[in-house]
């Protein structure tokens, strides 16, 4: 017997089925029993967002943190070399000197100040007082009110008082250490050419600052009458107009910043547009793009303020802190500045401060520096060694950057590199060829030649031979020579893109009735192809410049082209173009011009450029085409094709192909594969085959699989997990005979077209639910006769065809009438599809052009009509569709629908005793164009059924289906008698299906019964636990059946709410045969196919005879029923193996890895460059470590009561002053507690003393003397912080006073106080709010709150210090302890999880047998007691046994109904969720409002009882042990 597997794949799941075979006569492999089958699914959070269209990138995030602890690591290395060459100078101050290595490292990870100095008292001390009293006079004469107000300047500003002093005097060494070492901290930001923001022609967006001359305020605004709108006149004659909650009447005279947006009109003039600039917290909520957009519009308005002021950024910074004191530094003044800036500025800095430090000027010194710092470096070191101090610390070390990594790039599957090998003298292959990048002219040319070559003009309507046609090629009327041809080339060559639209009436002149045409692309005229993107940038550049473009030829384009690529860093660039306009005689205007050309994308092609030459002289024609252009190889096999010359590398195929070429000139306009068969022998599509022999050839392949290589990691994931799970079926069936598999449309469709499918299923829901509620309507009414066109029923119709249904609330007065309506019984699908014809069709049968009544829409009058008959081609989509008089279906019968028209127009037909005409060809033709459009319209308008119709149902040439079915055939490829391998990609082994195939075999077979008996009861415990009966029905045989009310409909699919059914849809897919893919893809549709179509229709489905009346004649036909099952037990041995799947879920549980990072070094022998593994034990985290924030570990004062005697014992925490006082005056008189207790209860002394509680004293403790722990974090100030908020979570109390302050005078509305200018207004009059104190601008707030984080750092004074909470879903293990008989249990934080696997790797255990060592690391750290006994522990996705009570545990016989996932744990609780289920019927009900549970449904808490499972890919279970 053979075997067949069946692979249902989708975007995180692989179902799988081996189903035992017979062969029949033809050869054909017929299904007799299931051997197996499961599902195996891959947990991940990507997938939604996946198949809605998004992009994912499994790398992305992991990608962007892992830059920013580079950024921070060069930093540090930078400033260890920084710290070596200032201590060998001499530079550094010495108690920052002694806390330095030899290698410039700090000591015990504590990073000193270096201009603060630490006594042996333990009190700081501020290095540079001379130069700080020195900025306090400078202070003093521009500020003078400001010192005497008592305001104090921060030490910190002296770096800019040095920086800026440094200039033109001298300062002290220690201090010049201080500024050098300030610059690398804050080093200026470096653009790259690709950053910079492109302003579109005639729009532009600019900061600008204006005076605000004028303030008036207006009328309430209509929305929010709370706010009021204001007229602000700016200087410049520009006005600005805004609704505000806060009085904006102080702005008169002051300076704002705002958003001007100047649009060009068509009339030349200019539309001035202004915005309030948004603030920072603002701008990084913005999404990236907006961000970036903003901060480089305020980094430009930012350089051009210091160009204009004509200082460097320190003098820039101190100047305006002279001026305003107020200013933020980071916020306003140095966000994003351009690194040249600062560059400039040290480099002024050092020549200056060269003149009075000798050091700095010493060439000995600066050699023993430079040695210091490459001492194996020598080239280096040479290289440097003729520079100076300023270059060393400038060039080398802060402002250094590393040239910028290639990206990896494709390889050429048509050309390899051929190298001589020295040793042996032959010549071997090396590799394939590097692909070519997009933007290179060959590149852009090769692609222009592919879309003219692709290229089709179609008529949309036209008659032929009497017909009318949809789509009637026409494109020889306008393509009819190479002329032609070559015209199109020079138009489009030109051009960037071109639009459906410009090309028809600007290429081809066709103006009056353009719409009447289309292209073979895609019919929309938004879309744009790509032409010469390339050619086009230059020429628009040099027409800028003022450039003859007959400058541009083809060597001149790729000169300019490889100059923009190559070159990242924009000064380089300009240097580089420098060159060129000199060596070409160009103005600096050209240089200006094409450095602002952004930067060409680094995408590659699928070529190289050597394959990409080869090819491009047989693809060109006309004058472009030249024979010396062709290889010396390829002519030569030309030749031999003409001649018919016999050669062993040129295979018949090709012959075939080229059999009309019959002179070299003809070898010209070649479409891609032509070209590609006559210089390549082969498809340029095709790929090396090859046949797995063993299992362990799909190890191989797997170990050599090079990861992101396919460029979307979720498909990625499922075909390398699919590949394991066919290796283990492999192993366990032992042999393999077909293969059938189906792709989920997700993994196939790109990027655009997923998004498409999703939004158009989810319109499809709505549309349904609509649907679905006017037809209980209908029921629920009674309604006799509708007349769609009357006022009032469209008034209904419209109530729910707009979604009326799906938005009301309980509030709505017509909530009730309406719900109401989802307590009726469910209308079938058959009523909800007629009904979606119904209005599809607009109310009109497409034959007859009457109006079809809704009263008799679902009665036997009407019938749903395949327009291409399913006898002929089998299509049972919605565009074959529509609803016709039942008399006129029959009368039909198995023709076209336009075939039916021109044979039986304007003939009579009797509708239920109503004669109906016919229309005529002439009114049929007007009909369907006016009501029908896309597939539909022209599936009405077919009169036979093309080939290329059918072809397109049999091709998939998608590249992820492609690759699937390549390697799936590697295992089943045909060897004929000779050895000789199937040469086709696909071998015939491999059969492909698709979702309407294996769904209608589903409902022919039976299984849609089976899968509603299987879920079943699920519905009827759900109807136990909401005690209703909404969840049940019974079908019309009387069975029970799964059902949803109307309010729970939307998103609901009963298939997925069960992972086994990808198990369901394997089984039907192993069980497809060729001849069901056959007749159901309508290969055997084509004409020639008839005799076999009909033969497979009769063998695979059951035929019964059916009498109609036809004419007032009655007849008997042959009709095609159901198909047949496979075998005659098929249903009843599905549901068994359904019920004992078990499923199967990936795991991902280690976050430590060991990594093998190399590095390369100069061989000391051969003098060349290898690569060295890294030797000692490095590893690398898989999982985020904890979250974005970080807190600081905060000592919270809080109130408690207390007795007297403990209020005595800490008497100095009493809150209420007067009572301590008192209380402390007893005592110094030597009263004790009776004679104390007497005193506050004497009469005399009771009502004094009458508030005080001397049970429950007030008195102040620290959270920090408790195991409460309290952390905090910084947080914008915003208008969610209510008065109640600030209490309760800010840890200030003084800023708590000021907020609460301001708040009250704002009416307790923080929408109006906590508003941008509301803030403004805050900080302006903050001592107002804080007693007549003047106190710093509030604009964060350190936010607490009780939680359990852990430290990010043992070692150095920030990480000690900072806190962080882990990420969420790192929550990796629930340990199980027994103590004393009882179980105890464990949530392991991530950060545990982490340092116990990293102490495994170090002790060199591995991963599988790791949670041994678990059980002594707990205990050795003390986690747990050391008696607490260890028994096992839980991860998400492992499975557990749930043994019934006084179940003796069988483990050959578990009961797989009692098997559960453990879905998340935290502290003690662990949550699980049947291990069969993927998602609850009716969110947070069904299970628990987590949609996961701690009892199983038998009720026991499954923590206590459960047994750990130990399940491998197939779904094999044994008990852990």
């Amino acid at each position: 017997m053979k075997k067949i597997l069946g692979l249902d794949l989708g975007t995180n799941s692989i179902g799988w089925a081996v189903v035992e075979a017979s062969t029949a006569d033809n050869g054909e492999l017929l299904p007799k029993s299931i051997l197996g089958a499961g599902s195996r699914i891959i947990p991940s959070d990507k997938v939604d967002d996946f198949e809605k269209g998004n992009s994912v990138s499994q790398t992305a995030e992991k990608t962007k943190y892992k830059g920013m602890r580079t950024i921070k690591e060069r930093k540090k290395l930078r400033r260890t070399r920084l710290n070596r060459v200032l201590r060998e100078i001499g530079f550094l101050p010495p108690h920052f000197d002694k806390k330095i290595d030899r290698y410039g490292n700090f000591i015990d990870f504590t990073e000193p100040k270096i201009c603060w100095n630490v006594d042996e008292a333990g009190k700081s001390h501020f290095l540079f007082e001379s130069s700080f009293d020195e900025m306090i006079e400078d202070f003093r004469k521009a500020q003078p009110q400001l010192l005497e107000n008592g305001r104090k300047i921060p030490y910190d500003w002296t770096i800019f008082f040095l920086r800026k002093k440094a200039l033109s005097l001298p300062i002290s060494k220690e201090e010049l250490a201080w500024v050098i070492l300030n610059f690398n901290q804050k080093r200026g930001y470096y653009q790259l050419r690709d950053e910079e923001e492109v302003v579109e022609d005639g729009n532009e967006e600019t900061i600008i600052t204006a005076k605000v001359l004028e303030v008036i305020k207006r009328e309430p605004d209509k929305k929010d009458p709370r706010k009021y709108w204001y007229d602000v006149k700016l200087e410049n004659n520009l006005l600005y107009q805004a609704a505000f909650l806060n009085d904006i009447s102080y702005w008169v005279g002051t300076e704002r910043d705002f958003l001007l947006n100047s649009k060009k009109l068509k009339d030349g003039t200019l539309k001035n547009t202004l915005s309030f600039l948004p603030t920072f917290e603002e701008i990084d909520s913005m999404n990236d793009t907006q961000k970036n957009k903003m901060y480089a519009k305020i980094k430009l308005k930012t350089e051009k303020l210091i160009e204009d002021t004509q200082k460097t950024v320190g003098e820039f910074i101190y100047d305006s802190l002279l001026q305003n004191p107020d200013v933020k530094i980071a916020g306003k003044l140095i966000r994003t500045i351009e690194r040249k800036f600062y560059k400039e500025e040290l480099v002024k800095i050092l020549r200056k401060q060269s003149e009075f430090h000798s050091e700095l000027q010493n060439r000995e010194l600066y050699l023993q520096c430079v040695n210091l710092l490459y001492p194996n470096n020598y080239a280096h070191a040479h290289d440097i060694s003729s520079k100076d101090f300023v270059y060393l610390f400038v060039n080398d070390i802060i402002f250094y950057q590393r040239p910028l990594k290639i990206q990896t790039l494709g390889t050429c599957p048509l050309e390899k590199h051929i190298f001589e090998n020295k040793k042996t003298g032959e010549r071997d292959q090396k590799h394939n060829l590097p692909c070519i990048a997009k933007s290179n002219p060959y590149f852009q040319e090769f692609r222009l030649w592919q879309f003219i070559s692709n290229l089709k003009i179609y008529k949309r309507e036209d008659f032929v031979d009497g017909s009318l046609k949809l789509n009637v090629d026409v494109t020889n009327q306008f393509l009819s020579s190479a002329t032609d041809y070559e015209n199109l080339f020079n138009y489009l060559n030109n051009r960037k893109s071109i639009k459906q639209s410009v090309l028809l009436k600007d290429h081809f002149g066709v103006k009056k009735n353009s719409d009447s045409y289309r292209w073979n692309y895609i019919d929309d005229d938004k879309k744009e192809y790509p032409c010469n993107e390339t050619r086009s940038v230059l020429l628009k550049a040099l027409e800028k410049a003022g450039i003859d473009t007959e400058f541009l030829t083809f060597e001149k384009e790729m000169e300019l082209w490889h100059l923009l690529y190559s070159v990242s860093n924009k000064e380089e660039l300009i240097k580089a173009l420098n060159k060129y306009a000199y060596r070409n005689d160009f103005s600096n205007e050209f240089v200006t011009i094409f450095s602002q050309i952004k930067p060409f994308e680094l995408t590659y092609g699928n070529f190289s450029e050597k394959a990409i030459k080869k090819l491009l002289s047989l693809m060109r024609l006309g004058a472009y085409w030249k024979e010396e252009a062709i290889d010396v190889t390829t002519k030569q096999r030309i030749q031999k094709l003409i001649t018919g010359e016999a050669d062993d590398t040129i295979s018949d195929r090709v012959r075939e192909k080229t059999a009309d070429l019959k002179c070299v000139s003809d070898y010209q306009g070649l479409s891609l594969p032509i070209a590609s068969y006559v210089v390549y022998n082969r498809h340029s599509e095709a790929t090396t085959v090859t046949k797995w022999e063993t299992p362990e050839d799909i190890d191989d392949y797997l170990n050599k699989f090079k990861q992101h290589s396919l460029n979307n990691p979720v498909v990625e994931q499922v075909v390398l997990e699919t590949m394991r799970v066919v290796r283990d079926l492999w192993k366990r069936y032992e042999n393999i005979d077909e293969i059938h598999v189906e792709l989920g449309r997700d993994m196939k469709n790109p990027k655009d077209k997923r998004k498409k499918i999703s939004n158009a299923n989810l319109e499809n829901e709505r549309t349904n639910q609509r649907i679905i509620a006017m037809l209980m309507e209908f029921k629920a009414s009674g309604m006799a006769e509708v007349h769609p066109y009357s006022p009032s029923q469209q008034l209904m119709l419209r109530l729910y065809e707009e979604g009326a249904l799906s938005q009301l609330e309980k509030e709505d007065k017509d909530f009730d009438f309406i719900s109401k309506v989802s307590k009726v019984a469910e209308p079938s699908a058959s009523e909800i599809k007629r009904y979606k014809l119904w209005l599809d069709q607009k109310y009109i049968s497409p034959y007859t052009g009457r109006m079809i009544p809704l009263s008799k829409l679902f009665s036997s009058a009407y019938e749903i009509e395949h327009i291409i008959p399913q006898s002929r081609f089998f299509d049972d989509s919605f565009s074959n569709k529509v609803i016709c008089e039942s008399e006129v279906n029959s009368l039909k019968g198995s023709l076209l629908g336009y075939e039916f028209i021109k044979k039986h127009h304007d003939e009579i037909v009797t509708c239920g005793g109503e004669a109906i005409k016919i229309l005529s060809v002439s009114a049929y033709e007007a009909h369907v164009k006016k009501y029908f459009s896309d597939k539909k319209l022209t599936n009405l308008l077919l009169e036979d059924i093309p080939d290329k119709f059918i072809n397109r149902q049999l091709n998939d040439s998608r590249y992820i289906s492609r690759l699937v079915k390549s390697l799936l055939s590697n295992i089943v490829r045909c060897v004929d008698e000779n050895g000789v391998l199937e040469q086709e990609a696909t071998s015939k082994k491999v059969i492909t299906c698709n979702g309407v195939i294996t769904d209608r075999l589903k409902h022919d077979w039976g299984l849609k019964d089976v899968w509603n008996r299987l879920m079943l009861p699920r519905f009827e415990r759900l109807n136990n636990i909401l005690e209703t009966n909404q969840y049940v029905a019974f079908n019309s045989e009387g069975h029970k059946i799964p059902t949803i009310p109307m309010e729970s409909r939307k998103g609901f699919n009963i298939k997925r709410i069960d992972h086994r059914h990808h198990a369901l849809d394997a089984i039907v897919i192993a069980c497809t045969t060729r001849s069901h893919v056959q007749l159901l893809n309508n290969e055997a549709a084509k004409s020639e196919n008839q005799e076999i179509k009909h033969a497979l229709s009769h063998k695979l489905r059951r035929y019964e005879d059916v009498v109609i009346i036809r004419n007032n004649v009655t007849q008997t036909i042959n009709v095609a029923k159901e198909f047949f099952k496979p075998w005659e037990t098929f249903t009843i041995d599905v549901q068994s193996v359904l019920q004992n799947i078990v499923v199967s879920f990936k795991q991902n549980l280690r976050v430590v890895n060991k990594t093998n990072n190399l590095y390369q070094k100069i061989d000391a022998e051969t003098k060349k460059k290898v690569k060295v593994e890294q030797q000692g034990c490095n590893l690398a985290v898989r999982k985020s470590l904890h979250k974005e924030t970080y807190y600081g570990e905060v000592n919270l004062r809080k109130i408690k009561t207390v007795n007297l005697s403990s209020a005595i014992q800490q008497i100095d925490r009493i809150v209420n002053k007067e009572f301590r006082l008192k209380l402390k005056e007893l005592l110094s008189l030597n009263k004790n507690i009776k004679e104390i207790t007497s005193y506050f209860t004497e009469k005399e002394n009771s009502d004094v003393w009458q508030d005080i509680n001397l049970k429950a004293i007030e008195v102040y403790y620290y959270t920090n003397e408790t195991k409460d722990r309290y952390f905090a974090s910084r947080k914008s100030l915003s208008t969610d912080w209510t008065a109640d908020k600030i209490k309760k979570e800010i840890t200030d109390t003084a800023v708590q006073k000021i907020l609460l302050n301001y708040l009250a005078a704002k009416g307790n509305d923080p929408k109006i106080a906590f508003t941008p200018i509301g803030i403004e207004e805050l900080n302006r009059d903050i001592a107002l709010y804080n007693s007549g104190v003047t106190h710093k601008p509030i604009y964060k707030v350190r936010k607490y709150e009780q939680a359990d984080k852990f430290k990010i750092g043992e070692n150095g004074m920030a990480k000690s210090k900072q806190f962080v909470e882990g990420a969420k879903g790192t929550n990796l293990y629930f340990i199980v302890y027994l103590v004393d008989g009882e179980r105890k249990y464990k949530t392991l934080p991530f950060h545990t999880v982490l340092t116990a696997q990293k102490e495994a790797v170090d002790k060199k255990l591995s991963f599988c047998n790791w949670e041994q060592y678990l059980d002594s690391f707990l205990k050795e750290k003390g986690y747990v007691d050391n008696d607490w006994e260890y028994q096992f522990s839980l991860s998400p996705n492992d499975l557990v046994y749930v043994p019934a009570i006084n179940e003796i545990v069988d483990e050959n016989n578990l009961d797989k109904s009692r098997v559960y996932k453990m879905v998340s744990s935290s502290g003690n609780q662990c949550f699980f969720v049947l291990s069969t289920v993927s998602k609850s019927i009716v969110d947070k009900k069904e299970y628990s409002p987590l949609n996961k549970m701690e009892n199983a449904i038998s009720g026991e808490q499954i923590k206590k009882v459960c047994l750990p499972l130990i399940i491998d890919r197939l779904g094999n279970i044994k008990l852990k042990k």
